[in-house]
């Protein structure tokens, strides 16, 4: 059985210094866990994206602190542990693949959240040049399976330089390019979330080419989650 949930539910209800100083032994050993997880997550990943095989599961996964300098949620602790996996890193502005565990929100996703504003002209343009191509991806059996579709917030209208009537009009209106699917507790605690995340990475893949091929000259930036 995986501890995490166990313990972040605990962290959620005690989110402070002081709980987290005596726990630390709990935290650390249960971090250690999720470490060893993504170390298989990213060995496996790596089969279908060689550029990760430079990273280690370190790099992968946030820390556990939260930016509360200019949030009104002053916990000081994410009551989650998550990884980001990109072949540019996780920083990068490309697309990449997620996997969070956290006490009823636990989920795997992918693709791009709230790209900067050249990145995202530059994915817009590609959907304007080849948006049967996502179109195909996002209508493949396999893909339809498990994602119920691209997600993102939208633009109330057309965006600049498009006509409301583009046949891709829907893709153009997004301002994140994602697809996620939530795992349930069992799979969490059993570990057979790693198989079910690894499995959706694959299929997810076409959909991350496409993006990274719409941006593959942008470098920098933060990219999703």
């Amino acid at each position: 059985m995986r501890p995490y949930l166990s313990f972040l539910s605990a962290l959620s209800e005690n989110n402070h210094k002081e709980w987290m100083d005596a726990n630390k032994k709990w935290y650390q050993e249960t971090r250690a866990e999720f470490l060893e997880d993504v170390s298989v997550i990213l060995k496996q990943l790596s089969e279908v994206e060689p550029e990760l095989s430079a990273f280690k599961p370190k790099d992968c996964v946030f820390r556990q602190n939260r930016d509360i300098r200019f949030s009104a949620n002053k916990d000081p602790y994410k009551t989650n542990f998550g990884a980001y996996f990109s072949p540019k890193g996780k920083k990068s502005e490309g697309p990449g693949y997620y996997v969070q565990v956290q006490p009823g929100n636990s989920f795997f996703a992918g693709g791009i959240w709230m790209p900067m504003a050249e990145t995202l002209k530059k994915i817009r343009k590609e959907i304007d040049y080849s948006g049967a191509e996502l179109q195909k991806i996002e209508a493949d059996p396999e893909f339809k399976k498990l994602f119920s579709g691209i997600e993102g917030d939208k633009l109330k209208t057309s965006p600049r330089d498009y006509e409301a009537d583009h046949p891709y009009i829907e893709y153009l209106r997004l301002k994140s390019f994602t697809v996620s699917r939530p795992i349930a507790e069992k799979d969490v605690n059993s570990g057979n979330f790693i198989n079910l995340a690894l499995d959706g990475f694959r299929k997810m893949k076409p959909f991350n080419n496409f993006l990274a091929k719409a941006i593959e000259d942008v470098e920098d930036g933060s990219g999703i989650l």
